[in-house]
């Protein structure tokens, strides 16, 4: 049963059930039900805890960040929804589902990016208009799925996408574990004390005199990439760019120093003392997750930085009093999902134990340095360099892997898409030109132009892509398992708490920290069967049981 959340104009919430009246027959409405704004969390509450402990409706909204923050903190969990926004992103780009309604239709208000949970004043303070018609976009978003040939693998596809956006709010209302403590010392360790506002902080003076003295300007801005350029060149270094792999190139004295002072800099703008101001409240951060916030399904933030928390400051994660991180780590994602995708039997025997120490075993490299360089080129495109000499050994002890790549990366060049496990399809290099929605990795200079490089995008695309369809599973599946076994303990569960690609975080009380680093290796495992079946590919997690994020290291 699906339940259709939607706005009216005078503020109340229309509640329409969806159902089917037989298997093989279409959705219909099944009733209406009109609740005022304030009642709107009971109604859900009501729902989900079904008589008998029977599972609770799909919700069907707009946008999970417009609906679910004030539901969480009303207390209410919500078990499954369908977040049409993401949804239509997904079905009106997929190949599968070509000839539906939806498949290539015009830009508009569904295209937008997520809505905004509105102010935090009250439980339920006015929240953001509905987006238009999202009956209609239902109705066009489960036509387009049940026409499809791969219905299976988009049925699949929706409910992750969607169970990923209810696990990022909820990531957001818990937060992350933050000691504003630690993380201040942190600093002033690398930094020197907190300085005022507008001064840099004393270690980083110290560097900035010491480029000044070696570089012989006394003046010199080493904010100013031009004129650090400039500097170095007049004393003798013969540098176009400041970045770190070109200084690394000369031995002069004034390189050690200023990537020192790079180094601290990027710590002071990223995550300094400004950072933790406006980020961490009453112990806790708590980031802005965007799901697909990459063209490949990647999730992204739109504040914060969640996603690029550097090893500088992880030691300011701690645990609460009586409470642990659970900290996992999907070992060699995506070339264990290559394997998957390709079926390569002799990449999946060489995934046994540790892939890198397998392909060595194999025969087809010299270390496990090597082995991890040729799957990095392999999965990227590389043709010069060492990774270029390497994957060629790749191919002949690997072929069917290497053949998998290879294909998508010829269907790029030629200007075509490709697609991902379940069916998100990337997009082609006129459409991505005509719309703005290029990858992050791909300059827009070469859109068009360069085939190649669209070539390894879409060569990254696939495995990448079916990577974070893997990372969804896992997530769903590790958040009902956390549910079904601590659900009834309230406040005192564990929980998601963080969540970076192929790595999550939970913060759990001590007494359940074993059984959660058991229930996150068994959901990676139910993962892997989702997509791959029965197919002879493993997904091994590395699980540590620590007081901070830093020990997991």
């Amino acid at each position: 049963m699906f339940l259709l959340v939607r706005r009216l104009p005078d503020g109340d919430v229309e509640l329409t059930t969806w159902s089917r009246p037989a298997p093989d027959q279409a959705l219909v409405t099944a009733g209406v039900e009109v609740v005022a704004d304030a009642d709107l969390a009971e109604a859900v509450r009501r729902r989900e805890s079904g008589p008998g402990g029977a599972t609770g409706p799909r919700w069907v909204w707009d946008d999970t960040p417009r609906w679910y923050p004030r539901l969480l903190e009303a207390g209410v969990r919500v078990a499954r929804c369908v977040d049409l926004r993401l949804c239509h992103a997904l079905l009106r780009a997929a190949v599968a589902t070509t000839g539906s309604e939806l498949h290539g239709a015009a830009r508009g208000p569904w295209d937008v990016p997520q809505g905004a949970d509105g102010p935090r004043d009250g439980l339920f303070d006015v929240l953001p208009e509905s987006l238009p018609d999202p009956a209609g976009e239902f109705v066009r978003q489960r036509a387009a799925i049940e026409a499809s040939p791969e219905r299976a693998r988009l049925e699949l596809l929706t409910t992750a996408e969607s169970t990923g956006a209810l696990i990022a709010v909820e990531m957001r209302h818990h937060g992350v574990p933050w000691s504003a403590r630690v993380h201040d010392r942190l600093l002033s360790e690398a930094l020197g004390p907190r300085p005022a506002t507008g001064e840099r902080p004393a270690l980083m003076r110290e560097d900035l005199d010491e480029v000044r003295r070696r570089l012989d300007a006394p003046d010199l801005n080493p904010d100013s990439p031009a004129e650090l350029v400039r500097a170095l060149n007049s004393a003798g270094v013969p540098v176009t760019s400041t970045t770190k792999w070109e200084l690394e190139r000369h031995a002069h004295p004034a390189v050690e120093p200023l990537l020192r002072y790079k180094k601290r800099q990027r710590l002071l703008v990223a995550n300094g003392w400004a950072w933790l101001d406006a980020w961490v409240r009453d112990g806790r951060f708590r980031p802005d997750y965007v799901p697909a916030g990459s063209v490949t399904g990647r999730w992204a933030t739109s504040g914060g930085g969640a996603l690029q928390l550097p090893r500088a400051v992880r030691a300011a994660v701690v645990a609460d009093p009586g409470w642990k991180l659970v900290v996992a780590d999907a070992s060699q994602l995506e070339p264990r999902i290559l394997t998957g995708l390709s079926g390569d039997r002799a990449m999946a025997a060489a995934g046994e134990g540790d892939l890198y120490e397998g392909i060595v075993a194999s025969g087809a490299v010299a270390s496990r340095a090597e082995a991890k360089v040729a799957m990095l080129g392999a999965m990227y495109g590389a043709t010069q360099g060492e990774s270029g000499r390497l994957v060629p050994r790749l191919a002949r002890r690997f072929p069917h892997a290497m053949a998998l790549v290879e294909a998508a990366a010829r269907t790029g060049e030629q200007g075509g898409v490709v697609r991902t496990l379940l069916g998100r399809t990337s997009p082609s290099p006129a459409d991505a030109a005509a719309s703005d929605e290029l990858p992050p990795e791909m300059p827009r200079a070469e859109v068009g132009r360069d085939a190649r490089s669209w070539g390894r995008f879409t060569r990254n695309f696939v495995v990448q892509g079916t990577a974070a369809e893997w990372a969804l599973c896992w997530l769903g599946a590790f958040r009902q398992a956390l549910h079904d076994r601590f659900g009834d303990r309230g406040d005192d569960a564990p929980h998601l708490t963080f969540f970076l690609h192929d790595e999550v975080v939970v913060h759990a009380p001590a007494d359940t920290a074993d059984e959660v680093a058991h229930l996150v290796v068994e959901a990676a495992a139910a993962a892997g069967r989702m997509l791959f079946g029965d197919a002879p590919v493993r997904f091994p997690l590395t699980v540590a049981v620590v007081d901070d994020y830093a020990q997991a290291k």
